[in-house]
């Protein structure tokens, strides 16, 4: 190793040797090779982290519940929110009947925009749940039935 450094043109001089405020020589610098050592964005770092790891899914996840206005727009966001995240499928809470409506008709747009920024396969079905009902049933005892007849939503 040595000998392939001094055939480079760099000598090791001891410190006792060294001038004033001389630095140990470095190895040359080669434009556009990476050494190892060189300083990298923290995005460049983080995402080869969770690649070394596989945790692309869990972190997709994630940027599903997280970014979710960025993703589907503000008007879409502001009646509709994610409840739950599991295998591949997003279950979505709507606050009415209507935008329930509308976002089942929406659904494939969507999941070809979560294939786009989120890479293909994080999102493969949105599941549209729509308002609940109010409970009638109040105290320890009640009678079996449906209910009072009148739709909500």
């Amino acid at each position: 190793m040595r000998q392939a450094a001094q055939s480079r043109g760099n000598q090791r001089i001891s410190p006792s040797r060294r001038k004033a405020g001389q630095k140990r020589s470095a190895l040359p610098f080669v434009p556009g090779e990476y050494t190892g050592r060189d300083p990298q964005g923290v995005g460049k770092v983080f995402n080869r982290f969770v690649s070394e790891r596989g945790w692309n899914s869990p972190v997709a996840v994630g940027s599903v519940i997280s970014r979710w206005e960025e993703l589907v727009g503000p008007e879409v966001s502001a009646h509709c929110t994610p409840e739950s995240f599991s295998d591949t499928t997003v279950q979505v809470r709507c606050d009415s009947t209507a935008w329930a409506t509308q976002l089942r008709l929406l659904r494939s747009s969507l999941i070809s925009r979560f294939d786009a920024e989120l890479g293909p396969g994080v999102v493969t079905k949105i599941e549209v749940i729509g308002p609940a009902a109010p409970n009638w049933r109040k105290g320890l005892r009640s009678v079996k039935g449906r209910g009072p007849r009148d739709t909500y939503g």
